[in-house]
């Protein structure tokens, strides 16, 4: 299914990352393969408490059972992808994203020769990439590891550049924190872009990837402005999910989960 205000965020999972290297190195390390490639933040090892508690205000059913997951290091993109990039992509590739709304016809555009439109006019460079689907996130992900082979050799055929699963998803959204949001347990004031976090983009328009501050772990727009597509099939509930962080395939994999909350939510 077509879903609007979204993008699509990736994960590199390299041997580039030490297994040697302390918790703080990953901490601060930032990189970039290629310039076509989004700026990656090493994500330390870790464990952490997945899903939120029963009595946590605005909790869905189906983030419970919390439940204790072992990650792996890992690097994560320091941003959302942005419109630039993605008009950067299509004009590359000729790649035609389905319309996100068939009735009002709001979608992407690639009619070729170089050419490439975003959904809106005059569509603010630095927004999240929004109105594409898990297909779509895909493609964008496919084209990104073209260009690191490209850059790199060496990599052969691999392919190090995918979605996250849900788990690194959380786990990184989390930033080393165990509260509510990894700036404590009240939504607080202009943290994120949402409906009541009280920023001057609330329930109104999508934020500027970089409009607000960096999580502990130095990623930005974790939480807020536009959903995160993650590789995980749907499932009603974390009962049975997997402990090791790894994308959850079965349940209903027509349907894929989505993260982090959008500016109107």
């Amino acid at each position: 299914m077509k879903q609007a205000f979204l993008f699509v965020f990736l994960i590199l999972t390299t041997g580039a990352l030490a297994a040697d290297q302390p918790a703080h190195a990953l901490f601060a390390r930032e990189f970039q393969e290629c310039p076509e490639c989004p700026v990656m933040v090493g994500i330390p090892a870790g464990k952490f408490v997945m899903g939120s508690s029963p009595g946590e205000p605005g909790r869905f059913d189906s983030e419970g059972p919390q439940h204790v997951v072992t990650v792996k290091a890992f690097a994560l993109a320091k941003y959302d992808v942005s419109s630039d990039e993605f008009l950067a992509f299509l004009r590359a590739t000729g790649y035609r994203p389905k319309p996100c709304n068939a009735i009002l016809d709001l979608g992407w555009r690639s009619p070729g020769r170089g050419l490439a439109y975003a959904p809106r006019d005059q569509e603010p460079p630095r927004w999240p990439a929004v109105c594409l689907d898990w297909k779509d996130a895909h493609a964008y992900a496919d084209w990104i590891n073209a260009r690191a082979r490209a850059a790199h050799p060496e990599l052969g055929s691999r392919s190090p550049y995918r979605l996250p699963s849900e788990a690194e998803g959380e786990y990184a959204a989390r930033g080393g924190t165990a509260t509510s949001r990894w700036w404590g347990e009240a939504i607080g004031t202009n943290n994120a872009n949402c409906n009541g976090c009280g920023s001057p983009y609330d329930k109104k328009l999508l934020a500027p990837v970089d409009a607000f501050a960096a999580n502990p772990f130095g990623l930005y727009g974790m939480l807020g402005n536009a959903w995160e597509w993650v590789e995980d099939c749907w499932h009603d509930s974390y009962r049975n999910a997997p402990g090791d962080g790894g994308v959850w395939s079965g349940g209903d994999c027509s349907r894929h989960v989505l993260r982090g909350g959008s500016w109107d939510t």
